[in-house]
């Protein structure tokens, strides 16, 4: 047979065609219901009035939403979805759906595809199984669920179904928020009009809005699925429970952007396909620290898009990784010894121009304008450093917490040096006047040429400035963002409403600039403890912390407390963020789940050191004393023997330590779970479970090195972490 040794003309035009085809921006944004979409879609002057209700963030009629259902419905059927769903985002951390079929039955009874605007904007899934924290009675099981707009609709295709999801925010029967968009949206506008207010005050009388964006970098691990399914702790917890470190973890640092597998690119390229055709914006994908570890990036978005895309993020990888028969790990800490994963959220705020308030600009006074908003950065998370700590506390994140690769519990900011020195020549008094001449003496007019490399990237800062944003790192990987990023911009708008005010007293003659300059000199003076350029790792800094005065609650169980302090309730009710009751609502919805979460992992750890550790030691143990006594048969000489009978007495005491630590576990936990006080109980898990948990580990993990690995009843680490 003869061997074709080049390609025909037709082929190659096939193959040139079939690339472009697969170009990203052909297809990018073809399963979202964009404004590209609604232009073409929708009659001009519909589609003008949805564009300014979006904008202005009005009630929209009921004629403009039925125009927009029927041009939606239409696009979704022409994508091959016969169902849509209202896609919210309850107090899980999860996302929520209920899919309803297009059809209805006609006066003559026949079935017709409808979808009217009163669906569009308004659902009633049953809200009696989401956690509500107390804002309501079991009884009073009504929710609702309202579209948001300012997110598109997209198409989800999963196996055989294909549905129109619509973003939504979750109320319940009485008008609480039981969602996570809800306060993020109130959030966004508090900030919008506190900014607003200031840029007026300084002189910019150009931009008309300001909102806050972010570019969550999601960290994850992926696992053979096989191995996966053969580990309990995994399956129900999300984390390994046990496990001895294998002989290499990540101490040669040759994973860290090294080339990436052909498997785990194979599943990177799928799923960067089906982001994008929901048009989210995957920029940078690599390995990361860790043996299976990577990550993927995103490029900046206004903070509520950011929010929903990154919980899409999340699940896409989950769905993808099953088709590739692997497992995505978002848990924190999945495998003890080796780095865990966070969320690494990059905030910053812009206007309608296309302007990042954090960058500074080419006038002196675009740049007084970057300090005023610097220092309110500052100012708030000094003010509220309790708030942003208890905004990533979990139970996963409590393990992640203080690690070698991710920040301490106590949050600081880091500037890099231009910067610090700045300000620290601002608080000297080096510069007094607001001129051209002395903002340019300050240094001030030089940074935007360097304003993405200015600083050094702090990898232990947990809170640190990286340019033109702040990239907030205590964030962790499986978490929604919408709880920081909402924290995060209410904490700012209340610094900047401060830093106006002190201005607008001292700008006597209209001197606006002198003034803002002078306030600048007093804030950096007053919240400069918050600033620390060194390794936060250190004992050091953790003393020199306590001594400045800053917060270090190590637990999740210290932290969550934060959220229901007078200061907290005092902070969102006055933004309208987040109501005395729903804030409460949040920290008993965080606080059950933490104690939820470690009752799992604490009962799991019982029945495997129990169903499958000691057993396979005690078949260990026994085949180890049949061995002794048989060579003891053979040779007589009790002398020889004397290493393998230390080996034996070694395996019967872990066995039976780990049997009576495991009996310790669990009257503890069922003493947690007689504790009424759901604080006290939270407290007693952290305290007294956890430290049994860590103690029986210690035990099995030395068991792992000794019993014959053909014993082992689940996959060890050296095999889930470097198969792939």
């Amino acid at each position: 047979m003869k061997i074709k040794d080049s390609i025909t003309a037709s082929e190659r035009t096939y193959t040139v065609e079939k690339e472009k085809e697969m170009q990203i921006s052909k297809y990018y944004g073809e399963d979202t219901f964009s404004a590209k979409v609604m232009q073409q879609k929708l009659p001009k002057d519909v589609y003008k009035r949805v564009l300014e209700i979006i904008q202005e963030r009005r009630k929209m009629d009921t004629d403009t939403a039925n125009s927009v259902a029927h041009a939606m419905k239409e696009w979704a059927i022409d994508k091959g979805a016969t169902h849509y769903c209202h896609w919210f985002q309850p107090m899980t951390g999860a996302t929520a759906e209920k899919h309803d079929s297009f059809i209805e039955f006609t006066d003559s009874g026949e079935i017709i595809e409808r979808f009217s605007g009163k669906q569009l904007i308004q659902g009633e899934p049953d809200a009696s199984s989401f956690p509500s924290g107390g804002l309501r009675s079991t009884f009073e099981a009504r929710g609702y669920t309202a579209w948001d707009p300012t997110s598109p609709a997209f198409i989800i295709k999963n196996g055989l179904g294909t549905t129109l999801c619509i973003p939504t925010i979750f109320i319940s029967y009485t008008g609480e928020a039981l969602d996570k968009k809800t306060p993020l949206l109130r959030s966004i506008s508090a900030i919008n009009t506190c900014a607003v207010n200031l840029m007026r005050l300084l002189g910019n009388n150009d931009s008309k809005s300001v909102y806050a964006t972010l570019g969550p970098e999601q960290e994850y691990f992926l696992i053979d699925q096989d191995y996966y399914y053969k580990r309990q702790d995994l399956v129900l917890g999300g984390r390994t429970l046990l496990g001895a470190p294998p002989a290499k973890g990540q101490q040669l640092e040759d994973q860290y952007f090294g080339s990436i597998k052909e498997r785990i690119l194979s599943f990177m390229h799928d799923v960067e396909e089906e982001l994008y055709k929901l048009g989210i914006p995957a920029k940078t994908r690599h390995n990361e620290v860790a043996p299976s570890q990577f990550e993927i990036a995103p490029i900046f978005e206004e903070a509520n898009i950011a929010a929903d895309h990154n919980q899409l993020v999340m699940e896409t990888m989950k769905r993808v990784a099953a088709t590739h028969k692997l497992k995505l790990l978002l848990h924190e800490k999945p495998f003890a010894g080796i780095n865990g994963s966070g969320k690494h959220v990059n905030w910053s705020l812009s206007d309608d121009l296309g302007n990042n308030l954090l960058n500074p600009g080419k006038t002196p006074q675009d740049n007084i304008q970057f300090l005023v908003f610097l220092m309110a950065t500052i100012k708030a998370v000094y003010t509220h450093a309790d708030l942003l700590r208890a905004s990533v506390a979990s139970a996963g994140n409590d393990h992640r917490l203080g690690a070698n690769e991710a920040p301490p519990a106590i949050i600081s900011v880091f500037l890099g040096e231009q910067l610090t020195q700045i300000l620290d020549n601002i608080e000297k008094g080096k510069i007094t006047k607001a001129t051209d001449e002395a903002i340019i003496d300050l240094g001030i007019s030089k940074l935007p040429v360097l304003s993405k490399d200015s600083t050094d990237r702090n990898r232990t800062s947990p809170f640190a400035f990286t340019g033109n944003k702040f990239e907030f790192r205590a964030v962790g990987s499986s978490q929604s963002i919408s709880l920081p990023a909402t924290v995060l911009n209410t904490i700012v708008a209340e610094s900047i409403d401060i830093l106006a005010e002190k201005i607008r007293a001292k700008a006597k003659g209209g001197k606006v600039t002198q003034a803002a300059l002078e306030v600048v000199k007093e804030e950096v003076k007053a919240n400069k403890a918050i600033l620390f350029m060194g390794d936060n790792y250190t004992r050091e800094w953790e003393d020199e912390a306590a001594k400045r005065g800053l917060p270090n609650k190590k637990t999740s169980c210290e932290a969550l407390k934060d959220l229901r302090s007078d200061k907290a309730v005092k902070l969102f009710k006055k933004y309208a963020v987040l109501s005395p009751v729903e804030l409460k609502s949040r920290y008993h919805v965080r606080l059950e789940k933490l104690i939820k979460e470690i009752d799992i992992e604490a009962t799991t750890l019982c029945t495997m050191v129990q169903n499958q550790v000691i057993p396979a030691a005690v078949a260990y143990q026994r085949n180890l004393a049949e061995a002794i006594e048989s060579v003891m048969d053979a040779i007589g000489d009790g002398k020889t023997l004397k290493p393998q009978k230390d080996l034996l007495k070694l395996i019967c005491g872990f066995i039976s330590d780990s049997q009576v630590l495991v009996n310790e576990l669990k009257a503890k936990i069922a003493k947690a779970n007689s504790i009424g006080s759901e604080e006290k109980k939270a407290t007693y898990f952290c305290d007294e479970v956890r430290p049994t948990m860590v103690e029986i580990r210690d035990k099995v993990d030395t068991l792992e090195l000794y019993v014959d690995s053909e014993l082992w009843p689940m996959p060890k680490y050296w095999e889930m972490l470097f198969i792939s």
